[in-house]
């Protein structure tokens, strides 16, 4: 990810308002430059930290999927708000003792990255007679500060999720390098869509890969370059947080 500026925080629909239209302007002249249509990216909303009072503007402004690092935010949230239609996805790493929060509620988790989790949210999918969204987390970066999967073992990982029929396996996301330096910054994106198309020549039934999460506020016009379908995008719309990024991601892990 680039060095990010100093978001303002938005406190009013109007500042909010004007937020989003900049980043779904950015989206648009990024699917343009890479000869994308624009529909074929969505924009996820991170909304860790922002109040119930803001997450209602945003709804009010049309948006209906939110995303969120910790579970037990989130699980909070979606009870506070369980008088509208929101679906929640949850990005950070799962705990196995926050499991049965996140089949509960969530329509999506893009941070799969161990099989213990696998099995035991699968399991407890059954209980709820629901099914899960799940991509899977792939460290391109090499930094050991990071979760998810070496790039060298998620083929034999992905393989080895077709039992889990609860688990819908829709593609991969990462997190990319915090750097200046922009080529370092896309070869983590074009390292992951490398692996998606890798993956998806053979793949085993039931799973589409089409699902590239990758960007965030400092770099999503270079993932969407890249081939990314969803960006996640938090502080350059609600603004900066007021407690530092390793409160929010454990051991040094990034902002979006």
């Amino acid at each position: 990810m680039l060095t990010e500026p100093h978001y303002a925080k938005a406190e009013t629909i109007e500042e909010l308002a004007a937020n989003f239209a900049e980043i779904e302007n950015r989206i648009r002249a990024a699917c343009c430059r890479a000869g994308r249509p624009e529909e074929s990216v969505r924009l996820l909303p991170v909304t860790k930290t922002v109040d119930e009072r803001r997450l209602r503007m945003a709804y009010g402004l049309g948006y209906r999927h939110f995303g969120e690092n910790k579970v037990q935010e989130a699980w909070g949230k979606a009870g506070m708000m369980a008088d509208l239609p929101i679906e929640w996805s949850v990005i950070g790493h799962l705990q196995t003792n926050k499991i049965k929060y996140v089949a509960r509620f969530a329509t999506e988790f893009q941070a799969l990255d161990s099989l213990r989790v696998a099995e035991q949210l699968n399991n407890r999918l059954m209980q709820e007679g629901r099914e899960l969204d799940v991509l899977v987390q792939v460290n391109t970066s090499g930094e050991e500060s990071k979760y998810g999967l070496a790039p060298q073992e998620v083929v034999p990982f992905v393989r080895q999720l077709v039992p889990f029929n609860q688990l819908k396996i829709k593609g991969l996301m990462t997190l990319a390098l915090l750097s200046s330096e922009r080529s370092k910054v896309r070869d983590c994106f074009v390292l992951l869509r490398t692996l998606r198309d890798k993956l998806r020549r053979n793949l085993p039934a039931g799973m589409s890969m089409d699902e590239l999460s990758m960007g965030m506020s400092g770099d999503f016009e270079i993932a969407i370059e890249e081939g990314a379908t969803i960006v996640r995008v938090g502080q350059a719309i609600f603004g900066a947080r007021a407690l530092p990024d390793s409160h929010y991601w454990p051991e040094g892990e990034r902002p979006d």
